[in-house]
């Protein structure tokens, strides 16, 4: 081979490095708005089919379709949120108080109609009086550091509620763009996918969207819908602090740990002050709203993208962690293309000759 045939090393590496240290440079730059980006790209590709729907119905005016999906994600999320984590930062003083109360908290001894329930009634109420006999040195005073930490975390998260302002502003205003601009920043994001892996980049960035808008449907919905639900179960029945509990529920739905717990708290609270009545139906209502999370969130996901449920909820809690609440549409969409990507490398894998 002559020496003008090999490929000039120092060229192509001074090519690599200035690459990338646009790239760098570039989301440097980026850095203040790269949440509020994620967010809106989230929102606008889940959110695509219904916004074609709606410019159809305003006969085909885009800037009027853009003002009325603006309008309704001020209504449907960002207002939500808000509420939620205005409420967690605004009792956040109150929460920390009454984690701190409970080594020196004592369960009251359970009632004497516990023992007439039928199957569980007597187990029940031997555990319910083996907690109030342990005194405030009992179960509660060993959950505290545990429960103190859980809430510190979470009240620190919610306690941003300005940050929280800037970044949902940052992200109407990229979303609006987006909404008018949607064709062409598909093109270019198909385009560069094209480029990158002519074979599957195309195919990759179908993917992300169906993951995205599988996530955004089977986990945002189900998440309002079951603290939806929730606080008006703890309101109707009369338990003090339904805004806070309900705005608890939103976050842990959205965490995939459910309503449960706030639920079993207004419960308890209920039986403790002989509310028998409003407890029992509250206990009904409860176990409805906790199994909607079997039926209508396999049910939207499946809408969006056939994946697995392990692959997508293992996407949805190591997203979180790792990325906060972002991550819970980063992290399925990782894991969806990178599987994809896998499949479809080890479907084409060449043949072993026997």
């Amino acid at each position: 081979m002559k020496s003008q045939d090999l490929p000039d090393i120092a060229r192509v590496l001074f090519v690599v490095a200035i690459l990338c240290a646009l790239t760098v440079g570039s989301l440097y730059v980026m850095r203040p708005f790269l949440p509020g980006l994620i967010w809106a790209t989230t929102i606008v590709v889940a959110t695509w089919p219904a916004m074609l729907a709606v410019e159809r119905r305003v006969g085909k005016r885009r800037g009027l379709a853009t003002l009325v999906m603006l309008l309704i994600l001020l209504v449907v999320i960002v207002l939500p949120l808000y509420e939620a984590i205005s409420t967690l930062a605004a009792h956040g003083g109150e929460i920390m108080d009454l984690i701190r109360q409970l080594p020196q908290y004592t369960l009251p001894p359970p009632p004497g109609w516990i023992h007439d329930v039928p199957v569980v009634g007597s187990r029940v109420a031997n555990e319910w009086q083996s907690l109030s006999d342990a005194g405030p040195g009992g179960l509660l005073a060993q959950l505290e550091p545990y429960v103190s930490i859980a809430a510190h975390w979470l009240i620190g998260h919610a306690a941003s509620v300005g940050v929280f302002v800037m970044h949902m502003f940052v992200t109407v205003v990229i979303t609006g763009v987006l909404y008018m601009q949607g064709e062409q920043a598909a093109s270019f994001i198909t385009r560069f996918s094209a480029r990158v892996s002519p074979n599957h980049g195309p195919e990759a960035v179908q993917l992300a969207g169906a993951s995205i808008r599988a996530v955004a449907l089977g986990i945002v919905v189900t998440a309002v819908l079951q603290s939806a639900l929730g606080g008006i179960g703890l309101a109707v029945a009369g338990v003090p602090g339904a805004g806070v509990l309900t705005a608890l529920m939103l976050l842990l739905c959205l965490a995939q740990i459910g309503p449960g717990l706030p639920l079993i708290g207004g419960i308890a609270w209920l039986f403790m002050h002989d509310a028998r009545v409003a407890a029992i139906l509250l206990a009904v209502w409860s176990v409805m709203v906790v199994m909607l999370d079997n039926v209508v969130r396999p049910a939207l996901i499946r809408r969006g993208v056939n994946l697995s449920m392990l692959l997508i909820l293992s996407g949805v809690l190591g997203g979180m962690f790792a990325f906060g609440i972002v991550g819970l549409f980063i992290g399925p969409v990782i894991l969806a293309v990178s599987s994809a990507l896998l499949t479809a490398w080890m479907s084409k894998a060449p043949t072993t000759p026997a």
